[in-house]
């Protein structure tokens, strides 16, 4: 049973007439006739009683025709609404990400996607890099941020940005005076660390330097850190993006040796092709930071 064969159908029902169905669905009577005897034959039972005047439904017609018409709508809203997803006229994009991204890139990316496409619904999804990889393979989120390095069995992987590891300090610490340090100089220091895998690449290169950090506290809220580190109880290693908009209670060091950095980037499903929604979120973040224009 095909959409179009129900469509005649209904036609006929209407016009009452194969002749008037056939010149309103532009076709040749003969070939509407035998659509129907196939469809006919395909549910085993007629639809019509043929008079030589004017076509009238079986009972089995009149209790199929409601359904048949049931089935045009369903299908046409279903075609409307993949219409609407494609040109990004409505639907629903997911996005998975690290807080860091989320709190201070996604903001203006999305602010710009929602004066683009203010009918595509926005869910956001913030955790680690290892929660953010499990929600876009199974499948909950459409496109994922997060630090690399990611499956590359799993996942298309677009890099996006490298950015520096600063140290931050509160205004009142005495490394306040100074615009970048040494990691080895800071072995007597304690430290609030931002969980994640930032957190493991401060911890790999504190002990690369040769020490074992003091650890205060660990949070993977990032205005949780920031308010630790402003009221004086640790210092903390994060990447640059976690450093922006700071409280003026706060200042950034630069870390001047290890080299420490860390590669951001979205990912999605391998064997999936991007949404239409996602694929212009991840140009709008693109473009934004070619601009370099970090939040």
């Amino acid at each position: 049973m095909e959409l179009y064969q129900l469509g005649y159908f209904i036609e006929i029902a209407r016009q009452r007439s194969f002749t008037r169905a056939a010149g309103r669905l532009n076709m040749a009577q003969p070939a509407l006739s035998q659509q129907m005897k196939n469809l006919e034959a395909e549910l085993g039972t007629p639809l019509f009683n043929r008079g030589r005047k004017e076509v009238q439904l079986t009972a089995a017609g009149k209790a199929f025709l409601p359904r048949a018409e049931g089935l045009i709508t369903q299908a046409a809203a279903a075609k409307a609404a993949v219409s609407d997803v494609a040109h990004l006229r409505g639907g629903k994009l997911t996005i998975a990400a690290i807080p860091s991204v989320s709190a201070c890139l996604l903001p203006e990316v999305i602010q710009r996607f929602s004066r683009q496409h203010g009918l595509v619904t926005l869910q956001l999804i913030e955790d680690n890099s290892e929660r953010v990889a499990d929600c876009v393979e199974s499948g909950q989120a459409d496109i994922g941020f997060l630090q690399l390095p990611a499956s590359k069995s799993a996942f298309k992987v677009q890099p996006l940005m490298t950015e520096p590891f600063v140290l931050l300090v509160a205004k009142t610490h005495a490394l306040a005076q100074q615009k970048s340090v040494l990691l080895r100089q800071l072995s007597a220091e304690s430290f609030i660390f931002y969980k994640g895998r930032a957190r493991d690449t401060a911890l790999e290169s504190c002990r690369k330097s040769g020490f074992e950090p003091q650890r205060v506290c660990e949070s993977g809220e990032l205005e949780t850190v920031r308010a630790l580190v402003a009221a004086g109880l640790g210092l903390a290693i994060v990447p640059r993006l976690a450093a922006g908009n700071l409280p003026a209670t706060i200042l950034t060091l630069a870390i001047r040796e290890p080299k420490m950095q860390r590669q951001i980037a979205a990912v999605w499903q391998k064997d999936r092709l991007l949404s239409p929604a996602a694929a212009s979120l991840l140009q709008l973040a693109t473009e934004l930071l070619s601009k370099g224009s970090n939040p």
